[in-house]
């Protein structure tokens, strides 16, 4: 299914950007899905046209990246503005209860939400993200968010990302890395390929810790929220011990962890899409 693109005005006058995915029906149930820090709603391009055969799916560019306009206040970029942008999104679109499907930051963003207004989530898919992010993934992220340097060509940039995710994705095809890219990166007004991500989400990251919060506190307000937790096996960023944290806190928690995979799978990995459609059919009223 061709996705319709959908664009909005935030409570403060930022221009954004969703892709929506209308499902079988009106009255489907809808799936949210968020991507990551320096990433776009590009990411989530397979398996929302997979899910969109049961599910209404909504797949936002946060502000500031993909087609969402650039905030000129970057320290703007941080959870609880988002989460006014989703609400927004949300009620604009008449999506009252949704599953979120949220990849690193954007799962913080679904706990966060599912926590303080309970009312919006009916379950959650956590792609490699938990209450708490292990120091060696963010001290990694800190030192890349907005730091890539400027490239000249595609081949360029393909280089650049291979370098930046070729620990977290090993044994991808050239054909695979040439795909991401072009999902990654877009051209400037200079015809330059040039991530598609505001370099200033960076600069809050370096300067605070907002970015990474710590969520345990909240966490046992989250437990009657059906929940998968999908891990890359060689993540720093959801460490093995907080998984089995998670695990011990709510015996009720569906994990999984992808072999070969860092921080995030890509959730094109058959593994990660049948659970996702297990859990989403279980917990999310799919059929």
């Amino acid at each position: 299914m061709r996705a319709a693109e959908y664009r909005f005005e935030s409570h403060d006058g930022l221009p954004l950007f969703s892709r929506v995915y209308g499902g079988p029906a009106a009255a489907a149930p809808v799936v949210l899905c968020l991507h990551g820090l320096m990433r776009n709603g590009c990411d989530f391009g397979q398996l929302a046209v997979r899910l969109s055969a049961r599910y209404r799916v909504i797949v936002p560019d946060v502000r500031g990246r993909g087609l969402s306009a650039r905030d000129p206040n970057f320290r703007n970029y941080q959870i609880p503005v988002y989460l006014q942008d989703l609400t927004t999104l949300l009620t604009h679109l008449g999506a009252a209860r949704v599953a979120i499907v949220g990849t690193s930051m954007g799962g913080l963003m679904a706990m966060v939400l599912a926590a303080t207004a309970p009312q919006w989530v009916t379950a959650i898919v956590l792609n490699d993200v938990g209450p708490e992010v292990d120091p060696v993934g963010l001290e990694r992220i800190r030192r890349y968010a907005g730091k890539a340097a400027p490239v000249r060509n595609w081949a360029e940039a393909t280089a650049q990302l291979r370098l930046t995710y070729s620990v977290a994705w090993p044994g991808l095809s050239d054909e695979r890395w040439e795909e991401l890219v072009r999902l990654s990166y877009r051209e400037n007004a200079q015809g330059l390929p040039e991530v598609d991500a505001d370099p200033g989400i960076g600069e809050l990251l370096r300067e605070t810790s907002a970015a990474a919060p710590d969520l345990w506190p909240l966490w046992s307000a989250l437990a009657r929220v059906p929940m998968l937790a999908i891990r890359g096996a060689l993540s720093d960023v959801l460490s093995a011990s907080t998984l089995e944290r998670m695990r011990r806190s709510r015996p009720d928690l569906k994990t999984l962890t992808v072999a070969n995979r860092g921080h995030p799978p890509l959730l094109d990995e058959p593994e990660c899409i049948a659970a996702i459609e297990k859990f989403l059919a279980a917990s999310a009223g799919g059929t």
